[in-house]
């Protein structure tokens, strides 16, 4: 059981944790906190925290457990405040897209990693924001993966993991830097190309008749296109290396293919499309299960 949580970005992510939680009876009060009170006021509005304070110091204190859930360029900011008004044993954890730059930035603000720090990430969301957005089950069946640093205590990590699995979330630990290689593969790839390629189609000159019968593929592939652009420039700019590793290696691979078209060459064309097919078949999503 939380007695006292503290989400530090009361949006989608934390807003979704903060009613799982409340709906699995696992805490007893939600201390919320941001920049913008009215956005406080709307997530007390709508029964997803308690109270709030706009200054993050403030808010954390007397917590157990505090979750920063903000865009990767402000999280420095916060550890710095947050750091010296944490109450004895509070564990902090974090809902980052990229891990590295997240510890890096504790290390800056405090000048060292502490042992109440368990880096983490819900591999969950919509391209909605915002705590309206929230909903008690976007966790649930998901996977939330935490990424302990040499530092982090083990009782610290075993509290976070309790708490993602009380809001319903698969957990799963590895290293800091396998996450971002694997995220920047899997997610933020994703993203990039999504992003280019409506970017690329509203500057041609036909660009309301393109929009106008877009088929369903293209509503599918470019959904997350509509995601948060600050949050997602944070994202590249965090995870950088790994990211562009992913970009060179597509690029090399969207090479063969558009060579196969220009030379006809069908057979390539078949075997890249079929392996895709297999690999895509075998993939097993639950939120896509949960959709049937």
């Amino acid at each position: 059981m939380i007695r006292r949580l503290c989400i530090v970005g009361v949006g989608l992510i934390g807003g979704s944790l903060a009613r799982a939680l409340r709906e699995a009876g696992y805490v007893d009060e939600i201390v919320g906190s941001s920049r913008r009170a009215g956005h406080l006021q709307e997530a007390v509005d709508l029964g997803v925290i308690d109270r709030y304070d706009t200054d993050p110091a403030k808010a954390v204190a007397g917590a157990d457990m505090v979750f920063v859930s903000v865009p990767l360029g402000a999280m420095r900011a916060v550890f710095e405040r947050i750091g010296p008004a944490l109450s004895p044993g509070a564990v902090v954890t974090d809902g980052g897209s990229a891990k590295a730059s997240v510890v890096r930035d504790l290390d800056a603000a405090l000048g060292r990693v502490p042992d109440w720090f368990v880096p983490g990430h819900p591999i969950a969301g919509t391209e909605r924001s915002g705590v309206a957005a929230s909903f008690p089950e976007l966790y649930r069946g998901r996977r939330v993966i935490l990424t302990p640093t040499a530092q982090t205590a083990p009782e610290a990590t075993a509290k976070v993991r309790a708490m993602w699995e009380a809001a319903g979330a698969q957990v799963n630990t590895m290293s800091v830097e396998h996450h971002d290689e694997v995220l920047a593969a899997t997610s933020h790839l994703p993203h990039m190309l999504a992003f280019a390629l409506v970017e690329s189609l509203a500057r041609m000159a036909e660009q309301r008749e393109i929009f106008e019968y877009a088929a369903g593929g293209f509503r599918d592939f470019t959904r997350i296109a509509s995601s948060d652009p600050t949050m997602w420039r944070d994202i590249c700019l965090a995870n950088r290396d790994a990211l562009l590793h992913a970009l060179d290696r597509f690029e090399t691979d969207l090479r063969v293919l558009r060579d196969a078209v220009d030379r006809h060459d069908d057979e390539t064309l078949q075997r890249i499309f079929t392996e895709a097919k297999r690999a895509r078949d075998a993939f097993n999503d639950p939120a896509e299960s949960s959709q049937d």
